[in-house]
Parts: C-alpha cells; structure tokens; sequence
C-alpha cells in the first residue's frame, strides 16, 4: 500500500480532514482535501464536520484552528514547523508596546502566537488585512505587528497612523528591489506578482503589477491568458498555479525563497500523525477565549 493509500485509509478511519498550506510541499498538496491561505483554512477548518483536523502548515495555523474548533482533534504532523515570523513577538513585548499607546487598538497579523493573539484587537491574514484596517474607526491609532512589510503596505493603502513591530518573514523579507530590476530585465513584458510581506515592498511597489495574497495569486492564475508571470512570494505556491494554468510559465522572483518551516511535513509525517494521532495541539482555554474575539473578527471580514 503506498503513502497516499495509507492517509486516506487513516483519514477515513480517524474522519479526518486534511488542511494544507499553499507553500506545502507538492505531495502533501496534492493529497490535500483543502489547500489555500490562512484565512481559506481558517474558515475551512470551521466548516468542517470532521472530528479530527491535520494542519499541514506551521504550529499558529495549527493553533487558530484549534482555537476555532475547540472541542475538534487538531494534529501537527511535525513539531518542527514553526514560523520565524511568529517568534518575533512575545506577549510579554506586545504588552509592553500597548503600554506605550493605551488607546491604540491592535492588529496582529496571523502569523503570532496563540498568546500574542490574546492581547490584540483584531486579527488578519495578507488577503484581508487592508478591510480589517479600514473597519477601524478612522480616530484610533494602530499598532501593527509583527510584519512591518505587510504594515508599511497597509499603511500605504489605508492612510491610517499605524504604530509597526520591526520584524519580518525572513524569506520574504529577502526579496529585495535589485532582484525586481534583474527579473525585469530577463523577463521583458511579464506581469510580476508580489506578496505584500515581500521586502520590496517599500521602493518597488510603483514596479509591480499586483500585490496579492497568496490566495489572489491563486485566483489570478486560474484567469489569467498571459504567456508568463513573475511571482514574488515562497516558491512552494508555484505548484499549485502551474497545475491550474499549465499554458502559462511561472517564474519565482527568487528561486531560493524557501521556507524550511513550511518543508517539514512530509507524507511520513501525516501518515504518521494520523496512525499514532500525534501531535495534538492544545491552546489553554484562557488564551483562546481572549484570542478567538480577535480571530473571529478575521474570518468576519
């Protein structure tokens, strides 16, 4: 019986869902019963009527669904996907920052931890993070954490005064304007597409043709007619959109932006998870009660 076979026995036996992020490996996208961004996941995992959840991602989409479905399973198939981004803030600093603005309101970008999302106002993944912004009343302050890429590209949208955590994804944030320059010059006439975490954000953003999230890039290869496209953002996405539109060429920014997070789970590692239902995240109930308004508001907007 091969890998796949196995899993979905498993699946079948645990009834479990499958939840996998766009930036997976090819195997477990494929295998996949959902794959997509942050906030696709989210509310597929709210949907679901499986008993048990297998996050195919990094321990915080693991922990907000879990957060979510409280009384669901939620297996991570490999403890070492964690997130850098995520790491960059502790709730102990995030309530050292709100000290020094105490009527601001807080927006916490996705990726943070189940603790940092119990001190914010509002969550928000990269696809809606400008709607959750302009749904603020337009008196308040801001701060903006931990992306200060994805906050700076808000800032700009938005208008708003918004306070940033200095920090970003450390393989986004390598993705710098000299490399738009370099790939427009091998690639006269296609369009780029970049990832507003994208490092540059900032001075290249008049030179890009669309900022999208990662489930944007989805959509916008599913319609596109181009003959090629650019994509800035981790290479993990471009399986999907190759096997969406296969008549159009796909070329990463940067070939090496790889998340090592995002490459822990492999096959092994689900059949594995599902077999031997390890390993269960649990978010201590305080921490989700407080965190859940928060993420409530992202899967609203």
């Amino acid at each position: 019986m091969s890998l796949e076979e196995e899993i979905r026995r498993l699946k079948e036996e645990r009834h479990a869902v499958l939840l996998a992020h766009n930036y997976e490996i090819a195997p477990v996208q494929d295998i996949a019963d959902h794959v997509g961004d942050s906030l696709y996941l989210s509310r597929k995992a709210m949907e679901t009527d499986a008993e048990v959840i297998v996050f195919a991602g990094v321990r915080f989409m693991a922990e907000t669904a879990k957060i979510l479905n409280p009384h669901k399973t939620v297996l991570l198939p490999d403890l070492a996907a964690g997130c850098s981004l995520s790491d960059a803030i502790t709730a102990e600093q995030l309530r050292a920052w709100k000290a020094q603005f105490p009527e601001a309101v807080v927006v916490s970008y996705v990726n943070t931890s189940a603790e940092v999302k119990a001190e914010s106002d509002y969550c928000c993944t990269s696809s809606n993070a400008v709607r959750v912004v302009n749904s603020i009343p337009a008196d308040r302050e801001i701060l903006f954490l931990p992306d200060m890429f994805l906050g700076e590209y808000v800032r700009r949208k938005t208008g708003r005064k918004m306070h940033l955590w200095v920090a970003d994804c450390h393989v986004h944030g390598r993705l710098r304007p000299e490399e738009v320059d370099r790939v427009r010059t091998q690639h006269p006439g296609a369009p780029l597409l970049a990832h507003p975490e994208c490092g540059c954000m900032s001075e290249a953003l008049p030179h890009v043709d669309r900022v999208l999230s990662t489930d944007g890039m989805i959509r916008f290869a599913q319609e596109t007619k181009e003959r090629e496209v650019i994509v800035a953002t981790e290479v993990g996405i471009l399986h999907r959109m190759r096997a969406l539109n296969p008549t159009t060429v796909f070329t990463p920014l940067d070939a090496g932006a790889v998340c090592p997070f995002m490459k822990a789970t492999d096959l092994v590692d689900i059949r594995d998870a599902l077999a031997q239902m390890r390993y269960r995240i649990e978010v201590d109930p305080s921490v989700a009660d407080r965190a859940r308004r928060a993420l409530d508001r992202m899967v609203a907007s």
